[in-house]
Order: structure tokens, then sequence, then C-alpha cells
């Protein structure tokens, strides 16, 4: 149960008016709980303070403002953010909407799930292509969840010296018990490739069995987000230690033509051929038809005024894109 000294710290910090820590050992009660194996109390504990913290949140005034910025080694191992994006800024299939949707939900609603002895999905690995969505998902679940975003640096957690790698994974999941937030791991497969992989090394091993560990056994109130562009390259062992994977994909025209309106209709364009344009599309991400775009509205920009942005400037900007690619 809890210590003296934490009690003492609660009330110290809840008289000088200081939330930050008085939530902090609110959370490291909770985490002492659940150590001891008391589970039920260390929910509900924290479905406490998540109440407390809602109808208390305010937020910052200012996007400079950094909340929890990390200290110590943590500086090196994670990079903090406070994003304001929410999922309706996603252009997404319905089905994918719908699976994040219902993450942002039950974390929403995660005390009346702990009431029927029930728990929030908070572990989940993201997976497709580049430039399909995957870390504008992580900014946007942190801003619906008005949290925190930590991106896990990797190369400040990889290291090739034996045991530092796994020793600062530990610092980092030490990070997500205390500190409630989101937690983004891009890259993922940089530390969650095959244990079998005939070209790998013991040490990369060792950390991936480290993370397993560490991920079976946090019970925090953070949500941990995995990404990566090669899910072949997973050892198969993860996908059961989330509690949610996601597939994310490259746009379909439906989906592609939604794409340029969002990107070209803000520049005052009336009269575009987006069938054609999400035609010669196809085979690019989101992300790359969204640059294509901002391309040929820079070209405009930046030209003598006698031509205004039409279906052939914007076509010659993607084939600029397949171009890049080859």
């Amino acid at each position: 149960m809890a210590s003296a000294d934490q009690i003492k710290a609660l009330i110290r910090s809840h008289a000088d008016g200081d939330d930050s820590r008085f939530y902090s050992v609110a959370m490291q009660m909770a985490a002492q709980a659940a150590r001891q194996g008391h589970s039920r109390l260390a929910e509900e504990l924290r479905s406490l303070i998540d109440e407390a913290k809602e109808k208390g949140f305010e937020r910052p005034k200012s996007n400079t403002v950094q909340i929890n910025q990390p200290r110590g080694e943590l500086a090196g191992l994670l990079s903090v953010a406070y994003p304001k994006e929410q999922l309706a800024s996603l252009i997404l299939p319905e089905e994918t909407r719908h699976r994040l949707g219902r993450i942002v939900l039950e974390q929403r609603q995660k005390s009346k799930l702990v009431q029927h002895g029930l728990t929030p999905r908070r572990k989940v690995l993201l997976f497709g292509p580049p430039g399909t969505g995957k870390t504008f998902t992580a900014s946007a679940l942190a801003g619906e969840l008005h949290l925190p975003l930590y991106t896990i640096l990797l190369d400040g957690l990889i290291t090739k010296y034996m045991g530092e790698t796994a020793a600062k994974l530990r610092l980092v999941f030490e990070s997500i018990d205390r500190i409630r937030g989101v937690y983004f791991f891009d890259e993922f497969d940089a530390i969650g490739s095959h244990r079998t992989s005939t070209n790998d090394v013991g040490e990369i091993r060792r950390v991936l069995n480290s993370f397993l560990q560490f991920l079976e056994q946090s019970n925090s109130e953070s949500v941990i987000l995995a990404a990566t562009n090669n899910a072949e390259l997973l050892d198969k062992a993860l996908f059961r230690r989330f509690d949610d994977v996601v597939e994310y994909h490259l746009p379909d025209k439906a989906l592609a033509i939604e794409t340029f309106k969002s990107r070209l209709t803000s520049v005052g364009v009336k009269f575009l051929d987006y069938d054609l344009l999400a035609e010669k599309s196809q085979g690019l991400s989101f992300a790359e038809i969204c640059k294509a775009s901002e391309d040929a509205i820079k070209q405009v920009v930046l030209g003598d005024g006698s031509r205004k942005l039409d279906t052939e400037i914007v076509v010659k900007s993607l084939e600029e894109r397949f171009a890049s690619k080859r």
C-alpha cells in the first residue's frame, strides 16, 4: 500500500496547488498497488486520477509549452509534443476510422469498463506502407485524449553495447508507467524483427525479448503505439501482445479524390478533373498526393500570374512524384 512518504508528498502537493506533482505521486501509488498484486485497486486509482485530470484539464496557452518534458537519461530517449490534431482530420477508410474511434471511446470511458472488470485498448500496432497516416494517427489519438505525445528516439535507444539498449528500454517503460501519455514507437521493426532472422545479432534478439516482457507486464494508464512499414519483418509473438492491430493501405479512388479536394479546394479551385487525378495517382500514398498537390500550388503561386491552377499542372506534379520513386 501507500508509504508514509507518498502520503506526505500527496498532501504537500495538494496544499501547494501542484497538480502535476499530485498526479505523479498518485500514479506512483497506483503502480505500487499493481506491483503488490492489487490490480483492481490500481485500476480504480488510475481511473479516479484520469477523471480528476479531465475535470480540471486546461490546454496550454502557448504552443511552446511542453508537458512533462523528459529529463536526464530520458531526454535522449523521448521527444514530447502536445498535438491538437483530431481523428476527423484523417482521411481513412471507414473501417480504420471506426477502429481508431473505438480506442478513443474506450479510453474516455475506461472508468465504466473498470467497473465491469474490463480494461480499454491501450497497446496498438499500426502497419502499412509509408505515407498512409500512421504517424498522424499517433498525433490525432494524443489530441483526442488531451495527452502528451512521447515519441521514442530509436537513435538514442539502440546502441552497440551489450545490455545497454535493454536498460534504456526499461527506462522508457518506467516512464510509460509513471507519466500518462501516448507513447509512439515509430519504425518499430528496428527492435521487433524476427528473433530467428539469420542476419540478426544476439543483442537485438535480447532487446526484442525485453520489449515483449515489458509490454506484457505494463498495465499503466498510457497508450502504447508501435508503427511499422514492414509488418512481415516483425516477430509473430508481437502480434498477440497488442490489444489491437490496425492495417493501413494506399488510398483507393474515392479516398484519393477526397485527399485532392481537401488540399486543392482551399486555394479556390472549382473546376478540376478529380476522377482523372485519382486515376493518375493510383500507387501513391496519402502523403505523396498531398505533396504533389502542394507542389502544383507552389508552381502557380511562384508563376507570373498568367495561369491558374488546373488539372494539367497537378497531373505533372503527380508524374514527378512517380519519377522520384524509381
